[in-house]
This record gives structure tokens, C-alpha cells and sequence, in this order.
């Protein structure tokens, strides 16, 4: 009987966890740059945005 490639199955996990985390990353440069071209300063909490909320 073959072994599972339980490696493989965590590689595609971390590649996953990667892209999530560039996307999250570009989000936030997208959402400063349109909001850091306005002349008024963002009244939202930087600290609060970046935690996610516990269920």
C-alpha cells in the first residue's frame, strides 16, 4: 500500500498561506495609496485593521 504524501499536502498549504499574504499585503498598499492621495489623513486605527476578529 502507498504512503500518503502528507509533504506535498503542506507544501500546497504554505504556497496557499503565501499568496494569501501577498494579497492581504497588496490590499492594504491599494487601499493607502487611495487613501493616503486625499488630503485628509485616515481617521481609521491601523493596529485594528490589521487583527482579525475571534469568532
Amino acid at each position: 500500500m502507498a504512503k500518503p504524501n502528507y509533504s506535498g499536502e503542506k507544501r500546497r498549504k504554505e504556497l496557499e498561506k503565501q499568496r494569501k499574504k501577498q494579497e492581504k499585503k497588496q490590499r492594504k498598499l491599494e487601499n493607502a495609496a487611495s487613501s493616503g492621495s486625499a488630503d485628509e489623513p485616515s481617521t481609521e486605527n491601523p493596529e485594528a485593521s490589521e487583527t482579525s476578529p475571534q469568532p
